[in-house]
């Protein structure tokens, strides 16, 4: 199916409007404090593991349950996001973490820490981060002006970049040093204050809906849930951009998880060195947040995207080809800024296409295509390293990323994107 027409009842906001700037530094803030805390949990839940169980299949199982709702409950999540006030909803998610949180608060200082209690944690703290990031992706469009969408969607990505995946652990690592009832504490009152930082939004919060939008009239529960599916999969581009970033997901997902061992036995880094390469896709992302636009204006969208191909194949492919750190982690800087070029695209595409009263399902769909690639693609590449070796593993998954360039090219073109940037 082509590509639809853009809903006839959005207009652009002119991008002096001070509220979409108010807005935007809110949702940066929120961003940055939550995914700050997110960052400190996912370290502190599988440390509490480890005083517990040697055993790395509990370890990790605790670790699993943190983003094992991502498959589970975004698609329920997302019906919910279009049918009720999206800022509410943040606070909901939040309300759930700090109870979750203080009960944990209150099971360590009794000293009745057990692996229930913390994969039940880690569940209750996953699904409220399904119902955060479904619901702040959905307000972006409604609050903040279309002019405005590529800088709130930068800023917003290289934020959950910095803290979620850098800030967080480094700064959670540091708390637990000096103990888990600081960790923990620390966590709750970042949750407390995010809460708070949400009042300072103005706007519409609800979905409009209207008798024309796609899942605006009386279904039933089944049909809500598989909407935003549906959605993507009738549209053309957005179909052709979810299927290349499953894949794009799988590798990531692949990368992380194999490249600890391949820092070990075949390149033999120290835990500095391989800090080295985890550093340098971070600051790649980072500088892809800091660059999007510029890159946007001197390459167009469609290219911007497209390094994204090119560098996720060349991050899996260098550690099959060399063992020198310094070519590892150069890999791995294109990788993770052409990772943020993606997101950054991909995500305004979506907001100034998909109508307003499907967004939270559609994105909820768009998320567990994507999201649930990752642990899919981790358990993929073991089984292929066990069966063919570290290297073919290696190479099979850029064999998959290379395979997603000619349906790229042929379908992610000017013309398609006309009208959705």
């Amino acid at each position: 199916m082509s590509t639809q027409a853009l809903p006839a009842a959005r207009t652009p906001v002119r991008p002096a409007d001070p509220r979409g700037t108010r807005n935007t530094v809110v949702l940066l803030v929120f961003t940055a404090i939550t995914n700050l805390a997110d960052g400190i949990t996912k370290i502190a839940l599988p440390v509490l593991a480890t005083r517990i169980t040697s055993s790395p299949g509990a370890v990790s199982l605790v670790a699993l349950t943190l983003t094992l709702p991502w498959l589970l409950a975004s698609l329920p999540v997302g019906v919910l996001v279009d049918r009720a006030d999206r800022r509410r909803l943040l606070w909901l998610a939040n309300g759930i973490r700090l109870l979750a949180v203080g009960a944990l608060l209150r099971i360590v200082a009794n000293g009745d820490v057990t692996l229930w209690a913390l994969a039940t944690a880690g569940t209750v703290l996953g699904v409220a981060e399904v119902i955060a990031l479904t619901s702040e992706s959905a307000l972006v469009p409604a609050i903040v002006p279309r002019a405005g969408r590529e800088r709130a969607n930068a800023w917003i990505t290289g934020v959950e970049t910095a803290a979620n995946e850098f800030c967080g652990p480094f700064v959670g690592g540091l708390l637990l040093a000096a103990g888990t009832g600081v960790a923990l504490g620390t966590t709750w009152v970042a949750y407390l204050a995010a809460a708070l930082v949400l009042l300072l939004l103005t706007g519409r919060f609800r979905a409009v809906r209207t008798a024309a939008a796609p899942g605006s009239g009386p279904a039933d529960a089944g049909r809500q849930f598989t909407e935003g599916l549906r959605y993507l999969w009738r549209h053309r581009l957005l179909r052709t951009m979810a299927l290349i970033l499953t894949v794009l997901c799988a590798s990531w997902g692949a990368w992380l998880a194999l490249m600890p061992l391949i820092a070990k036995e075949l390149m033999g880094l120290s835990p500095r060195e391989y800090g080295v390469v985890l550093s340098a896709l971070g600051i790649g992302g980072l500088v892809g947040a800091l660059t999007v636009g510029r890159v946007n204006r001197l390459l167009g969208h469609r290219w911007a995207m497209f390094a994204d191909l090119v560098s996720t194949l060349v991050m899996m492919a260098v550690p099959v080809l060399t063992g020198n750190l310094w070519a590892v982690a150069a890999a791995a800087f294109l990788g993770g800024m052409g990772g943020t070029l993606w997101s950054v695209n991909a995500r305004l595409i979506a907001q100034n296409i998909v109508p307003d009263a499907i967004m939270g399902r559609f994105s909820s769909a768009a998320r567990l295509l994507s999201w649930g690639a990752m642990p899919l693609g981790a358990g993929l590449i073991g089984v292929l390293a066990e069966a063919f070796g570290i290297r073919v593993a290696f190479l099979v998954f850029a064999a998959a990323v290379a395979a997603t360039i000619p349906p790229f090219l042929r379908v992610v073109t000017a013309g398609e994107l006309r009208g959705a940037v």
